[in-house]
């Protein structure tokens, strides 16, 4: 069970503490993977075909850790802390929206050309709460993944927002996604209300 800090909020890292053995992982595993699928269906959007944003917070990289644990047998101490040291920096830590990006094509020697032709789209995603200003990313602060021929399929995004941004969208606003690369031009998605309502739980009270 997920331990409480003074105030009676839930911690918005992993800690060593709440974490299941490997034993009561793998008795747990089929019920906790289901919830957090149910999770990730709000919190997950598609810009165009080609590009999904996965937005991160504790329970899902609760599940990350959890999992590489589990398939790798990791039980030492050692092994558990790089593992949080890994998967806790992509957790939003109130000020922001963390997102795992994905660009994908099926086919390999599409995939290849586009992701030639698509270098820099990690750092042009935007969000935009209505009637502020757009936030741009901030792409692969871990490590860089792209090189001088093509970007990479996977990046990591956070978008740093504003305390005005953050009291806008707790008071409705709509939220607004898109793309503004010149070869993958993605004009601005209204996200559904059931997405928004959980992207908007991971930010602060200004």
């Amino acid at each position: 069970m997920m331990n409480m800090d003074k105030t009676g909020i839930e911690p918005r890292m992993v800690t060593r503490d709440s974490l299941m053995t490997l034993e009561a992982y793998a008795r747990a595993r089929k019920e906790f993977r289901a919830k957090v699928m149910a999770h990730k269906k709000n919190r997950n959007v598609h810009l165009g075909s080609h590009v999904t944003l996965m937005f991160e917070d504790e329970l899902t990289m609760r599940y990350q850790i959890q999992e590489m644990l589990h398939a790798e047998k990791i039980f030492e101490e050692e092994g558990i802390q790089d593992e949080l040291d890994a998967y806790n920096p992509l957790i939003p830590d109130g000020s922001n929206l963390k997102a795992t990006m994905l660009i994908e094509y099926p086919d390999v020697e599409q995939r290849r050309q586009m992701l030639s032709k698509l270098k820099g789209v990690e750092k042009r995603v935007w969000v935009q709460a209505a009637g502020c200003s757009r936030v741009y990313a901030i792409a692969d602060e871990d490590m860089e993944r792209e090189d001088e021929v093509k970007t990479s399929a996977v990046h990591f995004l956070r978008f740093e927002l504003t305390p005005e941004i953050i009291r806008s969208l707790k008071h409705g606003a709509a939220l607004v996604m898109g793309i503004d690369h010149p070869a993958y031009q993605i004009s601005g998605n209204t996200i559904v209300d059931a997405v928004r309502l959980s992207l908007v739980k991971d930010l602060r009270d200004s």
